[in-house]
């Protein structure tokens, strides 16, 4: 695209915050954000860095999405880099994109949060706070009864769910509700994200007050509580500025970038004292070419990394009372959303602080290009990399309960959404257990069932045994990943062909001491949950499964009132046919 198209397509841009895409054919380029579309489109006509000039050489077309507000151009603008991974951007390796909520297009739309909206859906957001997000989409269901439930289930019902007793959902599948009445209700819904917060405030309002004046006080201030949520979804967060002296946790940033790669170091103090590090790899094309205050308005090199990092990051995280950071990071929108957050900025020259900031940078130098921990590990036993590792362990009591583990790590963090459990076969013995655990694991890889990417590694809590047990279940299913043990007791590290003793301070032993805890916790968790399962004579009777059982002591209250309830009554619960509730009686 040459600058004449540029301008011309600018032409026809409205002067409004939002979101550019520069496109080649369905390949997305590089994303935008801007307060003003026409003015910043429009300054691609002469790009001041080389790596943007070869983008718009490239594209052939501009995407415009318009936002009502600048702080969801911000957040728009983050989703989508998460979603298209657009080669031109500054973006954060692994991280999450933030909620939206849809309504489908259907004849009888739900309502859903979601992080992949589609195409064809209505689509409010994107939102920093997916709790505030949950709590409001929760009181709009209470208030005007839309469904949230799948299509598949909303198909071929010939009586309503559990959610319409619960006064969740009116029951368009059933007609309990005309589907004219019920796309009023999905409009006054619509109209509440567009911006109309009385249509939601004032019914919780009216409500709190009945509660209140029928001394039902419990119930007016859990009303009171979601009625403050609603009336401040639309504000931002905009008076919720913290004074310095309030500041409880500050986040410390350091940036180092090496050609194309960058690394950001992160520092956590809370109350004065740090409680967490951790490092994030970021792709940063162009990062050395052009100084801050590019066309782009973006900019360039550690100003444009830190923009992107904090945006990115704080998806699904609780943004920090204050940020220290080794440079002012340049962006106008970045610092408006955080300023509306109440996040104190400052870029420390002296004291504490500024040895914080320095801190931070050494740590993010030490890890540049990726091979601080993970590079170090894979090189120790010679494997071509250990970015992604899964973990595992087993768990049970005597044999029973017995249950396994998997969690993964990413950089040497945590990625806690990739985190799996499943329930084994009662037996004690924990080389049959780590088999069929791992046998479970590799099977579904090989399959094409697991929808995450493969490992680097796998790690195994425990010994030789347990080593040589998952190498069979792998073998078996002829899953090739590298797995390696550590062994609690002297902390040694087997691989198939030797064991290790590393020093007590390397990190790379750090690295997988923090991937074999992390799964014992997640598996002795587990375990207990499973342990402590409260069962009752109802899980004996043919038919009944945990749904059927959970919706009949949510209509009947207790197993007593199971037994007195009369065939009729029983098979007024969904799930529950004649002969299932003839079974109940005799059963009972």
């Amino acid at each position: 695209m040459n600058a004449d198209g540029v301008r011309e397509r600018a032409r026809s841009v409205p002067r409004e915050p939002g979101v550019y895409q520069f496109q080649e054919g369905d390949t997305t380029l590089y994303v935008g954000k801007a307060v003003d579309l026409r003015s910043r489109v429009g300054s691609y006509a002469d790009p001041r860095s080389a790596r943007i000039r070869r983008m718009v050489d490239r594209a052939d077309g501009i995407e415009i999405a318009v936002t009502d507000t600048e702080t969801q151009a911000l957040l728009l603008e983050a989703n989508l880099i998460k979603r298209h991974q657009p080669r031109y951007n500054v973006r954060l390796k692994d991280d999450k994109s933030y909620p939206m909520v849809q309504l489908t297009n259907h004849e009888a739309p739900r309502i859903e949060i979601t992080r992949d909206p589609a195409e064809s859906a209505t689509v409010f957001g994107p939102y920093t706070n997916k709790g505030q997000v949950e709590t409001v989409v929760k009181a709009l269901r209470e208030t005007y009864g839309v469904r949230g439930c799948s299509d598949h289930k909303y198909a071929g019902r010939d009586r309503p769910c559990l959610d319409y007793e619960m006064g969740l959902c009116t029951a368009p599948c059933t007609r309990e509700i005309d589907l004219e009445s019920y796309g009023e209700d999905v409009t006054a819904v619509e109209r509440f994200f567009e911006g109309e917060t009385g249509i939601l405030a004032d019914p919780l309002r009216r409500e709190m007050e009945a509660a209140a004046e029928e001394r039902n006080f419990e119930r007016a201030a859990n009303l009171r509580d979601r009625l403050e949520t609603v009336e401040a979804f639309h504000g931002e967060g905009g008076e919720a500025v913290q004074s310095v002296g309030d500041e409880r946790a500050v986040d410390v940033l350091g940036v180092a970038i090496e050609g194309a790669d960058a690394t950001v170091a992160r520092l956590r103090a809370e109350d004065g004292k740090l409680v967490d590090r951790d490092r994030h790899t970021m792709d940063a094309p162009g990062a050395g070419e052009a100084p801050a205050g590019s066309a782009d308005g973006a900019g360039e090199g550690v100003p444009a990394v830190l923009a992107a990092f904090v945006v990115q990051y704080y998806a699904e995280r609780d943004l920090p009372d204050a940020l220290l950071l080794p440079e002012r990071h340049g962006d106008e929108e970045v610092a408006a959303w955080l300023d509306a957050e109440g996040v104190a900025v400052r870029v420390p020259g002296a004291g504490r602080e500024a040895k914080l900031v320095e801190l931070a940078l050494k740590n993010a130098r030490r890890n540049v290009g990726g091979r601080d921990e993970c590079g170090m590990l894979a090189d120790a036993i010679g494997i071509d990399a250990a970015r992604r590792i899964e973990g595992f362990d087993v768990s049970h009591a005597q044999g029973t309960s017995a249950v396994g583990s998997n969690v993964t790590f990413v950089e040497g963090s945590a990625e806690k959404a990739d985190y799996r459990r499943k329930k084994l076969t009662d037996q004690n013995d924990d080389y049959d257990n780590m088999r069929a655990l791992l046998g479970w694991r590799a099977s579904r890889a090989v399959e094409g069932r697991d929808d995450r990417p493969d490992p680097d590694l796998l790690v195994i809590d425990g010994g030789a045994g347990q080593l040589q047990a998952a190498r069979d279940a792998l073998a078996d299913a002829g899953w090739d990943v590298p797995a390696i043990a550590l062994a609690k007791a002297e902390e040694r590290v087997i691989t198939p062909d030797r064991e290790f003793s590393w020093p007590s301070d390397a990190p790379h032993l750090h690295l997988l001491q923090r991937v074999r805890d992390e799964a014992h916790r997640f598996a002795v968790q587990y375990h207990q949950t499973v342990r402590d399962e409260v069962k009752t004579v109802l899980d004996d009777v043919p038919g009944v499964g945990p749904e059927t059982r959970t919706q009949l002591l949510g209509r009947f209250g207790s197993v007593e009132n199971v037994r007195e309830a009369s065939i009729e009554d029983l098979r007024s619960v969904p799930g529950v046919g004649e002969k299932t509730a003839e079974t109940i009686k005799s059963r009972l």
